[in-house]
């Protein structure tokens, strides 16, 4: 997905990406705990398995093709001088090539392209992606391992939330899992902004129940909701 399409369907303003800056910021004033957010167009480029459908559907449409090789032949050698055996081969290499061309540049339509790539690959490509800007991020390494990270990715229409050691201890993973499954209802009707809003009020009543404000109570992640690139395939 591309990164300009991206940010245009998100519909999100500078006003919008102020309130759920201040929605942080309001949650973390109750905890001790700290609240990052992120949201990623995808989270891989899925390229091979769009190559691999591309191929063996080119090739499921050379195998329809071949029982009218004489039909094919007949015509190539009425429109080309003499007959020729390798007209034939070149016509299906050129067919072979153009169709994997074109079936290739559609299955990277996204509607298409989240049909063919299995659900256990776009599962392990969010869940790697999750926990490297969980690195990335800091989120890791806050002074009491208080920190969650609300992590969205959007092709593939998964959202994770990942806690430190410290929450995790406390706070089972069921928790934060429905969380995640309220925000996925919200980003389904289109709204983003109430999706973020909404994840990050129950994130941060949950902290504070657990992980109540402390006198230092230092803020150690950014507050804004950061929007990630595709990386090498951006």
């Amino acid at each position: 997905m591309k990164y300009r399409s991206f940010i245009r369907k998100l519909s999100l303003g500078q006003e919008d990406l102020e309130q759920i800056k201040h929605a942080v910021q309001e949650a973390e004033a109750k905890t001790s705990g700290e609240i990052a957010l992120a949201i990623i167009p995808e989270s891989a480029s899925y390229a091979f398995w769009e190559l691999l459908m591309a191929i063996v559907t080119s090739l499921l449409l050379l195998t329809a093709v071949f029982p009218l090789a004489d039909s094919v032949y007949a015509w190539l050698s009425s429109i080309a001088w003499g007959e020729r055996p390798w007209y034939l081969v070149a016509f299906y290499l050129l067919l072979c090539a153009v169709s994997v061309g074109l079936l290739y540049v559609a299955y990277n339509i996204p509607f298409i392209d989240s049909l063919i790539v299995p659900q256990r690959a776009k599962d392990h490509a969010v869940y790697a992606r999750a926990m490297r800007y969980f690195t990335e991020s800091g989120v890791y390494a806050t002074s009491n391992h208080s920190g969650i990270l609300i992590f969205v990715s959007y092709f593939e229409h998964q959202v994770r939330i990942i806690a430190d050691r410290g929450i995790s201890q406390k706070i089972s993973q069921d928790l934060w899992n429905l969380i995640a499954d309220e925000m996925s209802e919200q980003l389904a009707k289109k709204n983003v902004k109430e999706a973020f809003l909404g994840a990050v009020t129950r994130a941060g009543d949950l902290l504070a129940e657990y992980f109540p404000s402390q006198e230092q109570n230092p803020n150690e992640l950014s507050d804004g909701l950061v929007i990630l690139g595709n990386d090498v395939w951006a």
